[in-house]
């Protein structure tokens, strides 16, 4: 079953690789290393897609103008915190929620209580969320708007971990943050009734907490969640995906062109092919993750990292599962609140939280 999920998956990316080339013009040529080079006809929206996110997704992309780097990180900043806190006050519409911002052993963080109150079982259970960003930004609200519709859709604290942020800091900083946190929340919680996770380089830290974790010899938790992203060397981009992503969507908050700077920044010029670094090549570290939700969209820029760290984790025999969403892209799951397809992502990302930590 976990294989036909894989080739499922595989498939799907697939079918992104080739676009649609102009019928009136020659068949596309093909280099000697098997690049594909031909005219793009149309990418239509996917018709998979509620009507409701066709229309939002359609007026983002035609008024999407994602800042660079070369106009300065505060203004990427800026871009970030204005298109999250857009999202948290959409969400705080559906999910009224408390957000208690609180140092927990010297780490900022936003505790996210549901206004609805924590459900019947969730008493004894916490979940720990690393935000979104490259590790450069998304410090203000990312950890919010990943938090408030989980909590709310779940009736569960979380924990949004405001962690250290490139160029100001480098690796290891983000990983001692979030393990700063986790050691409080052991402090009352059993490890097996806590799940931690993350979106774009946020997944890509839950990732890599893991060995950390081993390194320290703290217990693992109950479950995680790498979401937009993976543990591969190509961090949240790379493959297919990098390719036919920036054909198809155009909301990223940064443009493609600065992915590479991103990484660069906060692991400046680290040997990143280490376990606490790039996890998905260490197959005997894979082998003791926790079970592990990955998610991405067939338009997210990291769906190929995504599909690659499932793969991995399967063959390494871990309790994995993947969740591809048709026609979504880069955490668009939690950046389009009110949609059937957000809905959707929640409960497939609640129930597997709950089906693995106890209480």
């Amino acid at each position: 079953m976990r294989i036909y999920k894989t080739l499922v998956a595989t498939v799907l990316a697939g079918t992104l690789a080739f676009p649609t080339f102009a019928q009136e013009n020659a068949r596309p040529t093909v280099d000697e290393d098997g690049t594909i080079r031909g005219a793009l006809n149309e990418a239509p929206m996917s018709s998979f897609l509620s009507d409701e996110i066709k229309a939002e997704f359609t007026r983002r992309l035609r008024a999407a103008t994602p800042p660079s780097l070369k106009d300065g990180l505060e203004a990427v900043r800026k871009r970030s915190d204005d298109m999250s806190k857009e999202q948290l006050d959409a969400w705080l519409e559906i999910y009224p929620s408390n957000i208690d911002e609180t140092m927990i052993n010297g780490v900022r963080t936003h505790v996210v209580t549901p206004e609805a109150g924590i459900a019947l079982g969730n008493e004894n259970r916490v979940m720990i969320n690393a935000h979104m960003g490259g590790f450069m930004f998304g410090s203000a609200y990312g950890g919010q708007v990943e938090a408030v519709p989980l909590a709310g859709h779940a009736g569960i604290k979380v924990i949004a971990v405001d962690y250290r942020l490139a160029p100001e800091h480098s690796f290891p900083a983000a990983s001692e943050d979030m393990e700063a946190v986790y050691r409080h929340v052991l402090e009352t919680t059993k490890p097996e009734n806590i799940g931690i996770y993350g979106c774009s380089a946020g997944g890509t830290l839950t990732a890599q907490i893991i060995p950390w974790f081993l390194e320290k010899d703290l217990p693992l938790p109950g479950a995680i969640g790498i979401f937009c992203s993976g543990a591969m060397g190509t961090f949240w981009f790379g493959g297919d995906s990098a390719t036919t992503s920036s054909l198809l969507n155009a909301t990223m908050p940064i443009s493609p062109a600065d992915s590479a700077a991103q990484s660069r920044n906060y692991f400046a010029d680290l040997d990143v092919n280490t376990p606490t670094i790039t996890p998905g090549l260490f197959p005997d570290t894979l082998a003791q993750f926790p079970p592990t939700l990955v998610v991405t969209g067939t338009r997210d820029i990291a769906m190929s990292n995504a599909l690659m760290t499932h793969t991995e984790l399967l063959k390494a025999d871990v309790d994995a599962e993947l969740f591809v969403q048709e026609g979504l892209g880069h955490g668009h799951f939690f950046l389009f609140p009110g949609t059937e397809e957000a809905a959707t992502a929640y409960k497939v990302i609640w129930d597997f939280f709950d089906k693995r930590l106890m209480n």
